[in-house]
């Protein structure tokens, strides 16, 4: 027994493990990004919007420059080629969507945040459709239109005539057109060629085009005299949404990306709405009424739908 011990060599450390576990990690990641719409919702009266949105990304900036200098200094040349599209993406899928999100929270609940966002995937299958003609099957679309009746009861809360009359709330507009502008993003992500350098240095360009489009509307946030300074409640959001969803989630699912591939850890995005919904009911105490357990049930059902479509004749 002791010889086959000495044979099979030092265990690897329990971080490591952990580290090697793609589902354990997008398990983490998911919820980290679920909890941005609590933190959202948090922020309100603690810190302003535009506040929140840059010191964020300058959070991450500063980070990385501590922990990932060589992957950042390796990516570098690339960065400075490529930083118009940087910018414009990180403008995008960074600095826009996380705005509407924080602005979004002074009007609509973390629940209607949360659950709205699950009609991203569908926005980025319908996105590749137009920018990459990839092929759209039956169960997709069915999965789409399921997906949007879902978003459709949430944001009407379960209410027709409010659907009819096209009186939704202007936080789950807001929200909703955030999901449009990060689903533009991700579809810009898939044309990111191998000549773009390593991950972590590509997020780095990203996060530095987030930080510096962030800036304008901190000013005019300022000017307006809407700026508010984190307040010590402020400062721990500011922490949370700096530290989690946009650096060690970003982290943790480049790494699962690395691990199993981009098509299967994307599939567990759609446990964000999942996430966000829960934390929002057990540290937030919102209520869950029965149109956000229909409209959910009506998201993850289409989300099931699209998914199991692949082996399936193509419709479009």
């Amino acid at each position: 027994m002791a010889a086959a011990e000495d044979t099979a060599g030092p265990r690897p450390a329990l971080a490591e493990r952990l580290y090697a576990n793609p589902y354990l990690l997008l398990a983490l990641a998911t919820l980290g990004f679920g909890g941005n719409a609590v933190a959202g919702r948090a922020a309100v009266g603690q810190v302003s919007p535009m506040m929140l949105t840059a010191s964020r990304w300058g959070i991450v900036m500063a980070v990385m420059l501590l922990t990932c200098r060589r992957p950042i200094a390796q990516t570098l040349p690339v960065l400075r080629r490529q930083w118009a599209a940087l910018l414009l993406m990180g403008s995008v899928g960074f600095t826009c969507f996380n705005a509407l999100n924080y602005v979004a929270a002074h009007h609509t609940t973390a629940v209607n945040i949360s659950i709205i966002q699950g009609v991203i995937p569908a926005l980025v299958l319908l996105g590749g459709l137009v920018a990459h003609r990839a092929p759209v099957h039956l169960g997709q679309a069915a999965g789409v239109a399921l997906a949007m009746v879902g978003v459709m009861v949430v944001a009407s809360n379960g209410s027709l005539a409010s659907l009819l009359k096209l009186q939704f709330n202007i936080g789950d507009l807001m929200m909703l057109a955030a999901c449009v502008l990060y689903a533009g993003y991700a579809v810009a992500l898939r044309s990111r060629g191998p000549g773009s350098g390593s991950a972590l240095g590509f997020f780095f360009g990203l996060a530095a085009g987030a930080f510096v489009s962030s800036l304008p509307l901190l000013g005019i946030e300022a000017a307006s005299g809407g700026l508010l300074p984190p307040t010590p409640k402020g400062w721990g959001v500011l922490l949370y949404a700096a530290l989690a969803p946009s650096f060690v989630c970003q982290v943790f699912f480049i790494r699962a990306v690395a691990l199993i591939g981009p098509a299967r850890a994307g599939l567990f995005i759609n446990l964000v709405p999942v996430w966000g919904a829960l934390l929002a009911v057990l540290i937030l105490g919102e209520r869950f009424g029965l149109h956000h357990a229909a409209g959910l049930g009506l998201v993850l059902l289409g989300i099931v739908l699209s998914e199991r479509a692949a082996k399936r004749p193509a419709i479009v």
